[in-house]
């Protein structure tokens, strides 16, 4: 039967893809990309491509593509038709696909492409119309691409372009980049790891000056840098960080106004003699930012003081050099406002180093050996912000940071500190970031219970905290961002206060999770309504399982405007129900790492405006759960690396907004169960499977390793066809049946079946009830009970003394109606049917009727007595077929033609009742005089 009905499924599929002639090129079943995922929509489409070892680009790519990614692959040739009719394609990757030869007018239909990387590749030359209809694009990547000659008109349709990278190609002469500086809007470019052996200006024959401001070149070669001639009146940036020679460069800018606009120098070695880079540091008087790295030699021998002397110079990085063998002292500096120390080998900044500099905004010392906070700190009071981060420092001081009360930022992460006092940091008011995570900190002692009311994030995950106590951030008004770690119990008291959070991070590592909120302060609790997004990340434990707990039911609710929940490595006891009760805004869900294999539907109906879901190395076997799971605005759907083996496609066709769908590394299996899915990926136009055409077989066994997608199901479909003719035949013949049957035979077969009813009820109970307990029984519908009570039983009962059955006085509680029914009618002599209009439209009065005229029949009895309360035309009769049968041949009381005579009524029914059981020839069946 399952076989059966998967087969329906299957011939349903190809049914609807029939009728609505989809078109193979408008299907999201790509053999070679994979759209990108937007969250939300834009009119830019954008196709990866990357790492597919393709030797051609695809023709599966749409007109209307915004964005390619075609890098890492095997290209070869870009042909002339490849991106033919492209229009709005803005985004061009080529970056290492090994193309050697780009044809002529290949880019000439890209009239709204913005950047187009080919670096990596093997060009060799650049023709004259190579970047033909480029004239939009302002990033060009062309580096490492083997580059060696260069048309001179090659780079004419540049028009708009901004940056250019052309390093690690083989360009020698300067001259053959010359068209290249007259570009109008050229603003940056590379030219690192080149062949010059000189950068000469007055080699080149410009028409006029370049727009240049950023230069960056370097050589294995490079011995000379000569700026003669004034080409370069806005060059602002020269950036030096790669040349490597034996022999000292030299750097010849005989005329310092030739300088007058560079405020920014690169330097990485000692690509020049000491007295050489003192004599060129000391001509550039604009220079505001010197990047020196790797160069300490220089520094060794006081390049610094020299350093210290420009007047203008605002921003110094010093990292990646070598101090430990000598003292940093930048005592002269005073002036600047920047400084990078980091990765520089510092043990100790000696004190006096930087005390000066009463300007410094921003200091970094991150990568270091410090142990302690330096001791020039102290006195820098304009300090915005301080990375001393990655460090050596075991503990803090209460005057460490007494005087820098501007700062905004300080971070302290990667340290060994284990005692963080709240004295340390109580002077920083305007502190909006501080992290404190990976240290070995126990406890705060009530740090965040004073105001800090700009602190907007605050992260102390990763540390020997076993508990976080109620009320620990109270003085947060303004936290935006939390990230906190606990060992034991997190109090949700703790939150108290945070009204502004938005971004909540818990990492976990012990079973016990979260411990309720005190209930004075839940209320306070609830105040969590800015919170749009919370990750828990439980750490493995030894065994390498995942954490068996609940995610307190009390910190959900608080989140009514929860948008995003992230969860790794937790077990499906947390999933309960109800869990996101009171997040209906929740619109991503990720769950990671998490044995969820059990998920039911249930879970997803409090948020129907689930966008994203995401749910990997989780053991999920089947996609049950997601059958009627109120997810119609679903869109994302992510269940990679679990153990789905058959998908079954009705499923996915309940998702009616899925567009993005990945199921790689599954466990699929290569047979019919899976026919109707890979005939869906393969025909749907509108979700995407991302990869799959990359899927392999895990069963059966001789399939292993085989393509999904290339599984044959033509002998699927070949199994079905004759059953699809017999059960479609069946189906249509069956319909007509019925549709007949319910039109004009409906009363008859209703009264046929309560016929039967009675039969069998009469076989089996006629033997086991004693005759007679009752002189009748009384069939009567609620509605008319007041008559009954008033009328029948005072004279029945009270005058001429009969023992009546009534439903509701006399059946035997608990047993079922029907056997009640039939127990009445047996035990009773006679059987008294009050007929009204109600009567007629009831259906167990309706079963009393039958029952009482199939013994009637069947024993040959005179039993049934009928009663009528009202005129009934006997055409209103018609559905209780036997009974306007009997009318129409025998008499029957009339309550209405008897209301001048009661007493005489009664009589007749009393005459009724008194009559014997045996039927004869001449006895009416209907005992009582008159007619209709």
């Amino acid at each position: 039967m399952a076989s059966t009905g998967r087969l329906s499924s299957l011939f349903i599929l190809r049914l609807l893809c029939l009728l609505g002639q989809i078109n193979p090129s408008l299907t999201y079943s790509l053999r070679n990309c994979t759209i990108l995922y937007q969250d939300k929509p834009s009119p830019d489409v954008s196709f990866d491509c990357s790492n597919r070892k393709l030797v051609s680009v695809p023709n599966e790519l749409p007109k209307t593509v915004g964005s390619v990614k075609l890098n890492k692959n095997q290209l070869w040739q870009i042909n002339r038709d490849d991106f033919r009719n492209m229009s709005k394609l803005r985004y061009l990757d080529l970056t290492s696909s090994f193309v050697v030869r780009v044809e002529n007018g290949s880019f000439t239909d890209l009239v709204s492409l913005k950047t187009l990387l080919l670096g990596n590749n093997q060009l060799y030359t650049l023709t004259d119309t190579i970047f033909q209809g480029l004239s939009n694009v302002t990033v060009l990547d062309l580096s490492f691409s083997n580059v060696r000659t260069i048309h001179k008109s090659a780079f004419q349709f540049l028009t708009s372009l901004e940056i250019l990278d052309l390093g690690g190609n083989q360009l020698g002469e300067l001259t053959a980049i010359q068209g290249i500086f007259q570009l109008p809007k050229i603003n940056w470019l590379g030219l690192k790891y080149s062949e010059f052996s000189v950068f000469e200006t007055k080699n080149l024959q410009l028409s006029h000056p370049s727009s240049l401001k950023k230069l960056s070149i370097s050589s294995y070669h490079l011995k000379k840098i000569s700026i003669t001639t004034p080409i370069f009146p806005y060059l602002q940036l020269i950036d030096l960080s790669l040349c490597f020679v034996d022999n000292k460069m030299k750097f010849d800018i005989p005329d310092k106004a030739l300088l007058g606009n560079i405020t920014q120098l690169f330097l990485k070695d000692e690509v020049l003699t000491f007295q050489r880079i003192r004599k060129v540091l000391l001509s550039l008087y604009s220079l505001r930012h010197l990047r020196l790295t790797l160069v300490s030699g220089w520094i060794e021998k006081g390049l610094l003081l020299t350093v210290c002397k420009i007047p203008t110079l605002r921003k110094l990085d010093l990292f990646n050099n070598r101090f430990e063998k000598f003292s940093l002292n930048l005592s002269s500096c005073s002036q600047l406002t920047e400084l990078d120390l980091s990765n520089t080998g510092l043990k100790k900044l000696l004190t006096g180093s930087v005390h000066m500099m009463k300007q410094l905004r921003f200091l970094d010392l991150s990568a270091n050996q410090l142990k302690k906070v330096p001791y020039d700190i102290r006195n820098l009071s304009s300090l915005e912000i301080l990375r001393i981060n990655d460090n050596l420092i075991s503990k803090l001081s209460c005057e460490d940071f007494v005087n820098t009360t501007h700062l905004k930022e300080l971070y302290l992460n990667k340290n060994h500190i284990r005692i963080f006092r709240k004295c340390v940091i109580q002077a920083l008011s305007c502190l909006k970031v501080l992290d404190l995570g990976d240290n070995n900190i126990i406890n705060f002692e009530s740090t965040f219970r004073v105001s800090f009311k700009k602190l907007e994030i605050l992260d102390i995950s990763n540390n020997s905290l076993r508990v976080i106590n109620r009320d620990e951030f109270q003085g947060l008004q303004s936290l935006k961002q939390l990230t906190i770690e606990v060992d034991d119990f997190l109090n949700l008291d703790c939150l108290t206060g945070l009204d502004n959070l938005q971004d909540f991070t818990i990492f976990k590592s012990s079973r016990r999770i979260l411990k309720s909120p005190h209930s004075n302060n839940y209320k306070k609790l609830t105040h969590l309504k800015l919170l749009k997004s919370l990750t828990v990340i439980y750490r493995r434990d030894k065994r390498n399982s995942c954490i068996v707990n609940s995610i307190s039911y009390f910190l959900l609710m608080t989140m009514e405007n929860l948008e995003i929940f992230r969860a790794v490595n937790i077990c499906i006891e947390i999933l309960f129900g109800n869990m996101f009760k009171f997040n209906p805004q929740l619109k991503s869900l990720t769950l990671i790492e998490s044995n969820v294999s059990n998920l039911n539907r249930a879970f997803f109906q409090p948020i129907p405006n689930l966008g994203t879901l995401e749910i990997s190395k989780s053991n999920i076997k089947s996609l049950d759960f997601l059958v009627h799971s109120n997810l119609s605005a679903l869109k994302y759907l992510s269940l990679t690396e679990n153990e789905i083996t058959v998908i079954d496609e009705m499923i996915i066709l309940s998702l009616p907004s899925l567009l993005y769908l990945d199921l790689s590394s599954n466990l699929l299996s290569c047979d019919c169960s899976n026919a109707a899915f890979i005939q869906w990926i393969k025909n749907n136009n509108q979700t995407q499977v991302v990869d799959a055409h990359q899927y392999t077989c895990a069963f059966p066994k001789e399939q292993r390793g085989s393509l999904f997608l290339d599984f044959d199901d033509q002998s699927c479909w070949d199994e079905g066809n004759f059953l699809y003719f017999i059960f479609n035949t069946c189906l249509v013949v069956l319909t007509l049946f019925i549709s007949f049957i319910h039109h004009f035979l409906k009363w008859h077969l209703t009264y046929t079946f309560q016929l039967f009813l009675a039969f069998l009820y009469d076989t089996r109970k006629r033997k086991n009830i004693d005759p007679h307990q009752f002189d009748a029984f009384v069939s009567y519908n609620v509605h008319d009970e007041d008559w009954v009570h008033r009328e029948m039983l005072p004279v029945l009962e009270g005058e001429q003394g009969w023992r009546l059955c009534l439903h509701h006085r006399d059946f035997q509680p608990g047993k079922p109606i029907i056997e009640n029914i039939t127990d009445a009618i047996y035990s009773s002599r006679k059987t008294i049917c009050v007929i009204s209009r109600n009567y007629l439209q009831s259906e167990w009065c309706s079963r009393e009727m039958q029952m009482a005229s199939f013994r009637l029949f069947d024993e040959q009895k005179d039993v049934l007595i009928l009663l009528f309360l009202e005129e009934i035309p006997a055409r209103h009769l018609s559905p209780y077929y036997r009974m306007r049968k009997l009318v129409k041949k025998r008499t029957y009381l009339s309550w209405p033609q008897a209301v001048q005579h009661p007493g005489v009524f009664w009589q007749n029914v009393q005459r009724a009742l008194q009559t014997g059981d045996v039927l004869t020839e001449n006895t009416d069946l209907l005992t009582g005089p008159g007619g209709c």
